[in-house]
This record gives C-alpha cells, structure tokens and sequence, in this order.
C-alpha cells in the first residue's frame, strides 16, 4: 500500500493551525487566530499569506473602529484540501492503530 502524499501546505504546524480553526467558523479575525494559535504576529502574518495565496483561505481587511481588522474565511478549495489531508493521516495512522 502507498501512502498518500501530505499536502506541503497544510504540513506546517501554524498553518494546519490556522486552517483548523476556520474549519468549523465561518471567518475569524487576525485576533482571534492569534489568540488560538499563540503565534506571534509577524509570523501568523505570513502564514496567512501563504494559506490566501495557495487559495485555501479568503482574507478581508477592513477597519473596526478606526483600527484595521483583518478576516480570514475558508475557502471551499481549502476545505477540500483539509479533508484530503486528514483522509492522508488517517491513512498514515491505520497501520499503527491496528
């Protein structure tokens, strides 16, 4: 049996982080995941960056009472690409479970 390849994307703590939480909300701001995640900012920063230009998340930057507040959403490609990768693991997992 071949193991399925792990999206290169998604295997990296932060952003598989970050794509976990989207998962079940339908946007967080910038505070938000940075509060979940314990990231700091610059580094959540680029991580975000690179989820938006892979096109797994959306992300919306508007102001919130005079302060700039940015909002990510995950896209429907990224929630496909989640999916696959937890089916990845799973697979990975099985043998030792067994």
């Amino acid at each position: 049996m071949a193991f399925a390849p792990l999206d290169p994307v998604l295997h990296n703590q932060l952003r598989l982080a970050v794509v976990s939480l989207l998962v079940s909300v339908d946007s967080a701001d910038f505070t938000f995941l940075l509060e979940k995640t314990g990231a700091t900012r610059g580094n959540l920063s680029v991580q975000i960056t690179n989820l938006k230009d892979a096109g797994y998340i959306t992300v919306k930057k508007t102001f919130k009472d005079n302060y700039p507040n940015t909002r990510c959403a995950l896209s429907a490609k990224g929630l496909k690409a989640f999916e696959q990768y937890v089916q990845a693991l799973k697979q990975y997992l099985g043998p030792a479970a067994g």
